[in-house]
């Protein structure tokens, strides 16, 4: 009997200092689609009341914390700490992904150093994240999707499901499905929005229609308001961009 093929195996390591304890449930969630998290791990300093509400929160998630005392004000121990242990785990060879948590940009040259390796790093940050960072990551998600009051993919869109301060209108994402679209574009200007998906990955890594309000691609599509979507029968969903009437 074939045996199922094995979830890829991702070390996830999280910045304290620049994650919210609030996106914990959805954070894992969102991990649990890309593979299996056999390494938690989180850095920071725990003696401090700043981190308790992540403190009394990582039980629940089988996380295990890294204490990095503040000995030094404006040396920080903790990113020091997620680095070497990142640089272990990535030459142990026994993962095929690393999950940066964490919207400073100290970690880019770690997320590029990773993925020289062959190995696939996925970010996790806020929108407010360093350009340098996200673009080094082969995936990067932010976490303000990852909310509770955020839209969750494969779930009906409801009136009050996305933060009014951090969607963005579904217009915005129009140049970069044309740039998609462009660039596999047929002779009658179908595409798969499959491959439509695929090609936003590459082009954008921190794209995610739930940034636009929209749990589906399909969605954001229809609800940008310049192109054609058609779902052809026993065929999967393509697009195109409107034509002038």
């Amino acid at each position: 009997m074939p045996t199922e093929p094995r979830a890829p195996r991702l070390a996830v390591l999280i910045d304290a200092d620049n994650a919210s304890p609030k996106i914990a449930a959805g954070l894992f969630a969102e991990i649990a689609q890309i593979g299996e998290a056999s390494v938690r791990r989180i850095y920071g300093d725990f003696s401090s009341p700043r981190l308790k509400s992540w403190s009394d929160i990582l039980a629940r998630h089988a996380v295990q914390a890294h204490q990095s005392f503040a000995y030094t004000t404006g040396k920080n121990a903790s990113d020091i700490a997620l680095v070497i242990d990142a640089m272990d785990l990535l030459h142990t060879g026994r993962f095929d992904g690393f999950c940066l948590v964490s919207s400073d940009s100290d970690f880019t040259a770690l997320a590029a150093r990773i993925r020289e390796q062959g190995v696939d790093v996925y970010g996790f940050g806020e929108q407010k994240t360093p350009e340098a960072f996200r673009q080094a990551c082969r995936r990067f998600i932010y976490t303000e999707n990852l909310l509770p009051e955020a839209p969750a993919v494969d779930e009906p869109e409801r009136p009050d499901s996305r933060p009014a301060s951090v969607a963005r209108s579904p217009s915005t994402a129009v140049p970069l499905l044309r740039r998609a679209i462009a660039q596999l574009d047929e002779d009658d200007g179908w595409v798969s929005l499959g491959g439509v998906g695929q090609r936003l990955s590459t082009l954008a890594p921190d794209f995610d229609p739930r940034t636009f309000g929209q749990a589906k691609l399909v969605t954001l599509v229809e609800k940008a308001g310049a192109f054609e979507v058609r779902r052809p029968a026993g065929g999967s969903v393509q697009i195109r961009l409107k034509t002038a009437r």
